[in-house]
């Protein structure tokens, strides 16, 4: 008798998942509890094991597909019948649908001779020159959560220079952690978040930190930064850093930031503008650090220089606030 297996309720109010990886391939034969497949949503990447055993009969949606909870996955048991194709989903049948392409003369690449929605926007293309590459995994949520800041938070962006001539360059990132610390004390409405029609003001500091990976930009966080030494805080930004790279970060360590630093050392740029990280309501960025010409006592003289942004939503900050914190910070380091 075959089983059919949809998509599970994961917890924690998800709707929907994306088919990261499948373990297993039709035709395999699977125990049951023995790892069947991987779900990425936007918490974390799960392993969800076979709820029963048998031959993997049917595999109906393919990696890189994002669906609903109860969207029918995967059939197994040997009494399953083969599909007959082409078989496609409801979604990529509207999109030929739209795009005026047969699916009969389109050439499948998806798992089980499944048409996706690439196969179809390459037949409407003519099969035009370039690779495609459907978002996935870290790069959908990246996409996603990007897309949502641009579009719902009116953000501004305020710039001034720092003379981190002062500072030891090997600390930089900690000493910034600890000055943006102290300075959301005295600016709380940088530390909060916008739920409907209030402001909630935070009283912790976890502040998240923009790094990058091979799998894209996660912002791992670091607790309670406000009481931290600054080798302390090294140590643990060192951690995260090794966790990110490595992918073994837990779904906590990616959560609940109150506020969010970015630094992408030389690659910093002069400036650039980041994006508010949804749900806060600001983000600071240290760019990049030079040798610069600047004038001290009427006297020009070489120091290390670099600009301090802030990205602020205006809907919960003040311009003048923001720039008032901005220049907090840049006194901590360069003092």
């Amino acid at each position: 008798m075959a089983y059919e297996f949809t998509l599970p309720d994961l917890g924690e109010g998800l709707t929907e998942g994306e088919i990261a990886r499948w373990l297993v391939a039709e035709g395999d034969e699977i125990a049951e509890d023995q790892p069947l497949l991987e779900i990425t949503t936007d918490k974390a990447t799960v392993e969800i094991p076979s709820p029963a055993g048998g031959k993997v009969a049917q595999i109906l949606v393919g990696e890189g597909e994002v669906v609903p909870v109860g969207t029918l996955l995967v059939v197994i048991g040997a009494d399953a019948a083969p599909r007959a194709a082409p078989q496609a989903t409801p979604a990529v049948r509207q999109l030929a649908k739209e795009l005026g392409v047969d699916l009969g003369g389109v050439r499948a690449t998806g798992p089980g001779s499944r048409i996706t929605e690439a196969d179809v926007r390459a037949a409407s293309a003519g099969g035009a020159d370039g690779r495609r590459e459907r978002l996935r995994g870290v790069r959908r949520q990246i996409a996603e959560h990007l897309a949502r800041a641009h579009h719902e938070i009116p953000a501004v962006t305020y710039v001034e220079e720092c003379d981190f001539s002062n500072l030891d360059l090997g600390l930089l990132l900690p000493t910034v952690l600890r000055a943006t610390a102290a300075a959301l004390r005295e600016f709380p409405e940088l530390n909060a978040r916008l739920e409907g029609d209030e402001i909630v003001y935070l009283d912790r500091y976890d502040l998240g930190v923009a790094m990058q990976t091979d799998e894209g930009l996660l912002v791992p966080v670091v607790r309670g930064v406000d009481t931290r030494s600054i080798e302390e805080l090294r140590a643990e930004l060192e951690r995260l850093a090794d966790g990110a790279r490595a992918g073994a970060l837990a779904p906590e360590e990616l959560r609940g930031s109150t506020f969010t630093v970015t630094s992408a050392g030389k690659l910093g740029g002069l400036v650039v503008t980041p994006l508010v990280n949804h749900p806060e309501v600001a983000i600071l960025g240290v760019h990049r650090i030079a040798p610069r010409p600047v004038v001290r006592d009427d006297e020009i003289v070489v120091r290390q220089m670099g600009n301090v942004s802030v990205t602020f939503d205006h809907r919960v900050v003040d311009g003048a606030r923001a720039a008032a914190f901005a220049l907090d910070v840049i006194a901590r380091l360069s003092s």
